[in-house]
């Protein structure tokens, strides 16, 4: 178990760290929740650590090559919906939230590590675990080899607290209406074969057929081509929280960041405002699905917000 973080001792300490220690994330929440609907974005945070840049061979403008780019601020109209949002503050490249906490790369560590880690599967090979070797282009952050302590500190202070936070969300929503749809916020490079947005379910695992064909129609009627699990089949977030048996649903979202995003500066174009008009009337339209046909749970009176 980590003891306190001590910016006084913790040769380590920087400002920024020490502010995404005191607040991993961030939660957007309406008024009153509406919608049986969760939010999340582990990919859209911006916050660098003074020392995590040190520490890697990449200019800041290269680590960012991870981020899902303001994906919380193109989903960030849901909130009028009546749907909370969850934003990691984190930045991808220092942690992953959508990884297992023992989806690790031993390797990268001088020393024993005092966390689980499980056999490495093709994410932490290809060095995308939740401590990542590389950033999206494929490019090695670090010069060296990290403190064992460095991947303790990051699991307990950053990616717990996160899901325990998005947990909370999701049950207090599936209490106070029988069901939680999670949609997990992200976007994806832009390439010639890849369309406007991708959805993955895990191939029906994560989500009933009629919130994923619900979500495509949707988006379809707001103009986007949409494709299903192919190149993204939902990963850590749809994995864990999408328990159709239970009464929660879960459905990856990925948006082509060639629709508002120059890539290579990472700024925000001036389609960004007709694209998130166009996401917010989709995903009202999304919103208004028949719960009865989901299936609930008994709804426990006076949940918690």
């Amino acid at each position: 178990m980590t003891g306190p973080f001590r910016p006084d001792t913790d040769e380590r300490f920087d400002a920024v760290l020490a502010a995404l220690y005191a607040h991993p994330y961030k939660i957007h929440r309406p008024l009153e929740q509406r919608v049986p609907f969760v939010f999340a974005s582990p990919h859209s945070g911006r916050l660098y650590p003074a020392g995590f840049v040190a520490k890697s061979r990449l200019d800041p403008l290269a680590l960012r090559r991870s981020e899902d780019a303001y994906a919380d601020a193109l989903f960030g109209d849901v909130v009028e919906l009546g749907a909370p949002l969850i934003a990691a503050r984190f930045p991808r490249a220092f942690l992953d939230a959508n990884r297992a906490q023992s989806e690790l790369d031993v390797s990268m560590f001088d020393g024993a590590l005092g966390v689980k880690t499980d056999p490495p599967n093709a994410r932490v090979q290809a060095g995308l675990g939740v401590i990542p070797r590389i950033v999206r282009d494929g490019a090695e952050i670090y010069r060296a080899r990290l403190d064992p302590r460095d991947a303790e500190q990051r699991l307990t202070r950053l990616h717990a607290p996160y899901h325990a936070a998005l947990a909370r969300l999701v049950d207090e929503t599936r209490r106070r209406f029988g069901v939680a749809i999670v949609i997990d916020c992200h976007s994806m490079p832009s390439a010639a074969a890849v369309p406007d947005i991708v959805l993955g379910d895990r191939y029906g695992a994560a989500a009933a057929p009629l919130v994923t064909g619900r979500a495509e129609a949707a988006l379809a009627a707001s103009g986007f081509g949409v494709a299903r699990n192919t190149p993204y089949a939902g990963g850590y977030t749809t994995h864990l929280y999408g328990r159709r048996e239970a009464h929660v649903h879960a459905l990856q979202i990925e948006v082509n960041r060639a629709l508002y995003l120059d890539e290579e500066r990472i700024e925000l174009t001036s389609a960004f405002p007709a694209v998130r008009a166009r996401l917010a009337k989709a995903l009202a339209h999304l919103a208004t699905i028949d719960l009865d046909m989901l299936g609930r749970a008994p709804v426990v009176a006076h949940a918690a917000e």
